[in-house]
């Protein structure tokens, strides 16, 4: 744990040089009002998403200034902007997700963007869920772009047909799947070692063993669940699928991946709907070349994040600016653009009339069947707060990395990260 703490900094620390960098590059024109946007949005399709929503800023006369921290996940975002805020050198907006915008909201660091809420009738536009992840005490403190599904199975079908198998809809037949392809010489799983990710891998396990197992444990945090026999089988499950990750499991970003699929180098991958963006960017078309199925056991459920985007308070007189972005971020021109490249859903109520592909339908549909069917992600801070996040994340990659730690000390240490902690929701 010590370790990932100090490549979480060390990492962390070369990203406020980054970040630091990109403002000091971006010089706006003169007489146009600028926003400098801290966010972590660094592969190619992200990128092609951050560059429509500073294009269509731009027609508005306010300018993005690109402040890209490279942490793949938020970790290292959220120490730059905690940093620059101590400086007193704060952006004026910042990608905060989940609960981290109640956190700052808190602090009376953000500012109310409730006038714009009104003027666009976003109690009626909104979905439910998202309306309420932007929401504290009342007031409307974040602007929502895409909801993303976590457990989401990407699998190559040029590879699936070498080998003359179905998409896997059971972890048993994920293990004959697995087996037939790597003696076919293909890497199963594309998998990379990075904390975060191993820890997407695994909520998602768990949320195979049971919904009410996954809210137990990263929802409500009740003492029992982390006795719970499902929880070890979940945590036997994450080290057992190892063999189909390729040897040695790298610790890599999540678009280096990506690019194995691609390659065929690799048939499948669980990863947040980010990847299928990623996928067509690089090439590939959905149905055609790839698809996407639910990870083994959790096709019932939808584990998922929002994007937003937060305007800081440090800067009253950009105010208007920063309304400008939060009015254009719910239009449904960007809406339909945006996450079309990102992968994502829109936010948007009527978004089913949008033009989506087949795994943006299937992720629609079943965001929109109920709240029984939405699974907030733990990894990706929808759940609770980052303090439990962060412990949770660095037992589960101590488990992943070190075969001598048992699961059972594993679930008492997580027991114990819960019985220290405040309960969030």
């Amino acid at each position: 744990m010590k370790q990932f703490k100090h490549n979480t900094l060390r990492k962390a620390l070369a990203a406020v040089c980054l970040a630091a960098c990109a403002s000091a590059a971006a010089t706006p024109a003169a007489g146009t009002q600028s926003l400098q946007v801290l966010h972590w949005w660094k592969s190619a399709s992200e990128r092609k998403a951050v560059d429509l929503i500073a294009q269509r800023l731009g027609e508005q006369d306010v300018g993005w200034h690109d402040g890209m921290v490279p942490s793949g996940s938020g970790v290292g975002a959220g120490i730059v902007l905690r940093s620059r805020m101590l400086a007193k050198d704060a952006p004026e907006v910042a990608q905060l997700n989940g609960i981290v915008i109640r956190d700052w909201a808190r602090l009376d660091l953000l500012q109310e963007l409730d006038a714009v809420a009104t003027a666009g009738n976003w109690n009626k536009l909104l979905l439910p869920t998202v309306a309420s992840t932007i929401e504290y005490n009342g007031h409307v403190y974040a602007a929502p772009l895409g909801v993303h599904r976590i457990n989401t199975l990407f699998y190559n079908r040029k590879l699936l047909q070498r080998v003359g198998l179905p998409v896997p809809a059971t972890w048993p037949e994920f293990e004959r799947v697995a087996a037939r392809l790597q003696q076919a010489g293909i890497v199963p799983l594309a998998q990379s070692s990075e904390p975060w990710q191993v820890a997407t891998l695994f909520e998602t396990i768990v949320l195979s063993e049971g919904v009410d197992l996954y809210r137990g444990l990263f929802q409500r945090r009740d003492a029992a669940a982390y006795a719970d026999p499902r929880l070890a089988r979940a945590l036997a499950r994450l080290r057992g699928i190892k063999r189909w990750m390729g040897s040695p499991i790298r610790e890599r970003k999540w678009d280096d991946s990506v690019r194995e699929l691609v390659e065929n180098r690799a048939a499948m991958m669980v990863m947040g709907d980010w990847a299928k963006g990623e996928l067509v960017t690089q090439g590939m078309a959905v149905e055609r070349d790839f698809g996407c199925a639910a990870v083994p056991g959790t096709e019932r459920y939808h584990l998922f994040n929002v994007d937003t985007l937060s305007m800081l308070g440090t800067h009253p007189e950009l105010r208007a600016a920063q309304e400008k972005l939060a009015a254009l971020a719910l239009t449904p021109s960007l809406q339909v653009e945006y996450n079309a490249i990102k992968g994502s859903i829109p936010v948007l109520r009527n978004g089913a009339n949008m033009k989506m592909d087949a795994c943006a339908r299937a992720s629609w549909k079943l965001f929109n069947s109920g709240a029984e069917a939405q699974v907030p992600s733990l990894v990706h801070r929808m759940s609770t707060d980052e303090t439990v996040r962060d412990a949770i994340v660095a037992e589960v990659h101590r488990y992943f990395l070190d075969d001598s730690v048992t699961a059972a000390d594993t679930q008492r240490r997580l027991a114990a990260i819960a019985r220290t902690s405040t309960k969030t929701r």
